[in-house]
């Protein structure tokens, strides 16, 4: 097991106080005026944690500041943090963010050990900014048996900046999935979720004979929205579920210890700071392949 050593006081940031009006606190001078944190709610947990200092001494969100004083920040004081050790297959990497292969089987971050968070810090280098986050933050959900790509901040304000990219609804995936029964063409399925909007695109890449099943079918989907479980959702609701799918799935038609045929395999989007438009593709994992040829072996062997 490979534990992460507690951080101690780090000086990130420092600024003297200047055109301040009369009873200003530090709280609301603050707002807009640090690279390392860029929101209030920043701001406020970095006064409640003591990372920053008004003078030399610790300071609360109500202590007034005047012209000439010295604020400090510091990095926040992280706890020893066990590492979960697994492969991990790193897309990209650069000083702001990373692209990385969650593998199917583990959640992206959670109240539990083994998840892709605890995995990261062995396998990114740490961001030389003045912002950079002491442990990799995932910035999008990815259901814990789904394979695929993520993104992963190493900065706080690219962590805040692909925040807004998602809110904006500017990042691009794609999946491919192998349901249960013949869907051929293309179209949308844009049922609620939950009672939001929900708005998913799909279209059929093959169609192949099954014993079990009858036919499968193995398809390109592009949801619009990101609602939990979407596409799982939209597919049960149209009557094509995800082969493996024990949650939305029919009852005996999930294959034991093989998991869920769904795969994020594709992600574009725009770079938060340099604004290059970033476009990544991963191969299917190998399961899918060892899956469509079993199937066609067993329709070969009883003739269907």
């Amino acid at each position: 097991m490979t534990v992460i050593p507690s951080f101690h006081k780090t000086e990130i940031e420092k600024l003297t106080v200047e055109n301040c009006e009369q009873e200003t606190r530090i709280y609301d001078y603050l707002v807009g005026k640090l690279d390392t944190i860029s929101s209030r709610k920043g701001i406020k947990k970095a006064l409640s944690r003591q990372q920053i200092t008004l003078n030399g001494k610790r300071t609360h969100s109500g202590d007034y500041v005047q012209e000439g004083d010295q604020i400090i920040i510091y990095e926040n004081s992280v706890a020893a943090h066990r590492v979960f050790e697994i492969d991990l297959n790193i897309i990209y990497e650069d000083n702001e963010l990373a692209i990385v292969e969650k593998p199917a089987g583990i959640p992206v971050s959670g109240n539990t050990f083994k998840t892709l968070q605890n995995a990261l810090p062995n396998h990114l280098k740490r961001s030389n900014a003045k912002d950079y986050l002491p442990v990799p933050l995932p910035v999008h959900r990815l259901d814990a048996p789904t394979h695929g790509i993520v993104i992963v901040a190493k900065t706080h304000s690219t962590r805040v900046e692909l925040g807004h990219v998602f809110e904006r609804r500017e990042v691009k995936k794609h999946y491919q999935a192998i349901v249960q029964g013949r869907l051929e063409g293309r179209g949308k399925l844009n049922s609620d979720i939950n009672g939001k909007e929900a708005l998913t695109y799909f279209e059929s890449l093959a169609v192949f004979p099954s014993v079990k099943n009858e036919w499968i079918s193995l398809l390109k989907l592009s949801p619009h929205t990101g609602r939990k479980h979407q596409l799982r959702i939209h597919l049960s609701r149209l009557g094509f579920p995800i082969v493996g799918d024990k949650q939305y799935g029919e009852k005996g038609f999930t294959l034991k210890h093989k998991g869920l045929f769904l795969a994020a395999v594709g992600i574009s989007f725009r770079h938060p700071k340099s604004k290059e438009e970033l476009i990544f593709e991963i191969a299917l994992p190998n399961k899918f392949a060892r899956f469509l040829k079993r199937e066609e072996d067993w329709v070969k062997r009883v003739g269907k």
